[in-house]
């Protein structure tokens, strides 16, 4: 039976993992969560005072969590509104684009099983 791939958008990776039992029950064949973003790095989970501790690579690293690669990198990185909190980078928050939506749902399901599966990811709040 062929198969068919599914990429979706979620709000956080708690948002997509809400349809995955769903899926498992469309006897899906792969599913994955993983975050995206636009810039090398895994993120910050801790706040630590850039005064105190001098090992950090500047603004993109402390606010982003960003590795840039260069010094070029890390001067345009610090200068996206991400980094620097100073705009939202003109975006209305609290509309349903896909600017907030940084976690992908990947998913193979079995053909027969495909519209099942895209009812179920947009149920959960996922954007396909």
């Amino acid at each position: 039976m062929a198969e068919r791939g599914i990429l979706a958008y979620f709000h956080s990776p708690q948002e997509a993992q809400g349809c995955i039992s769903k899926l498992q029950a469309l006897r899906a064949i792969d599913v994955q969560i993983d975050k995206v973003g636009q810039y090398p790095g895994q993120g910050n989970d801790e706040t630590f005072n850039p005064l105190s501790n001098s090992d950090f690579d500047g603004l993109s690293h402390l606010t982003l969590g960003a590795a840039p690669s260069s010094q070029d990198a890390r001067i345009l990185m610090a200068a996206s509104p991400d980094a620097s909190g100073m705009s939202d980078g003109g975006h209305d928050f609290y509309t349903d684009d896909m600017t907030r939506r940084d976690t992908l749902l990947t998913v193979v399901v079995n053909e027969a099983a495909y519209d099942q599966a895209v009812r179920v990811i947009e149920e959960a709040g996922g954007r396909i």
